[in-house]
């Protein structure tokens, strides 16, 4: 039987290397199975180290992560990592795409390296290609635009294709950070709506990063990090 918790974290505290200073001390966070958070909070207050840690990237000095039931803190650096690629797709702020590939090919890059992501993509008799397009069909880029490299695209249409490649295989968790400040409001809704209905025909669980409060209305849960973290009242930056 599947877990109905993603993440869980309990009396985690992390500060950076050769800082005295603790940057985030979360006694506990739960996110369930399907749920759509909103994480919000000025820029330094520890957004993006907070993320860095769920996705095993940085390792806490106390407390414990737990993905899927599997505590990060106890993993070598290639399990957290497979872990990782397994089952969570990112969204980043600068969408890191491939410049040099094709759109359909940033897109299918989750599937290179995961064989479960590979896996779930062609449950039901889809072919990689065949879901791959059908993600970017539904998050409604044009055909023609697919086989162009993705240094060709707007901003926009980056995004776009940023969120199919995050989604393909069915990830339990997607995190987005910061992936709309580069777009008008208009845009932004749009993308949200496109983005957070894909999830939701996938039964991801969503963590949506975003200093912007104007987009907290598309999401059941709103957390705001200088609320959940001990040290904010301290004053002390997180973002180094």
């Amino acid at each position: 039987m599947k877990s109905e918790t993603v993440v869980a974290i309990t009396d985690l505290v992390f500060r950076w290397p050769r800082q005295s200073a603790v940057c985030l001390d979360l006694p506990e966070l739960r996110l369930r199975r399907g749920e759509h958070a909103f994480l919000h909070g000025p820029s330094g207050c520890g957004k993006s180290t907070l993320l860095s840690l769920i996705g095993g990237v940085l390792t806490p000095g106390n407390g414990s992560i737990e993905l899927l039931g599997q505590d990060l803190g106890c993993l070598r650096s290639t399990q957290r990592d497979r872990l990782r690629a397994d089952h969570i797709g990112f969204v980043f702020q600068q969408f890191n795409l491939v410049p040099y590939l094709p759109v359909i090919d940033n897109v299918l890059l989750p599937c290179r390296f995961s064989a479960r992501r590979r896996e779930q993509a062609q449950a039901g008799g889809a072919s990689l290609r065949g879901e791959a397009e059908r993600l970017l069909s539904h998050l409604d880029l044009a055909r023609d635009l697919w086989r162009r490299p993705a240094t060709d695209l707007s901003v926009g249409q980056q995004q776009r294709v940023a969120a199919a490649r995050a989604l393909i295989g069915h990830p339990e968790l997607l995190i987005a950070d910061e992936p709309t400040s580069a777009l008008d409001a208009e845009r932004q809704e749009a993308f949200l709506d496109l983005l957070l209905h894909e999830a939701n025909a996938a039964g991801s669980t969503v963590l949506f990063v975003s200093h912007d409060r104007r987009l907290a209305h598309h999401f059941p849960r709103d957390l705001a990090l200088p609320l959940l973290n001990r040290t904010a009242a301290g004053g002390v930056p997180c973002a180094i």
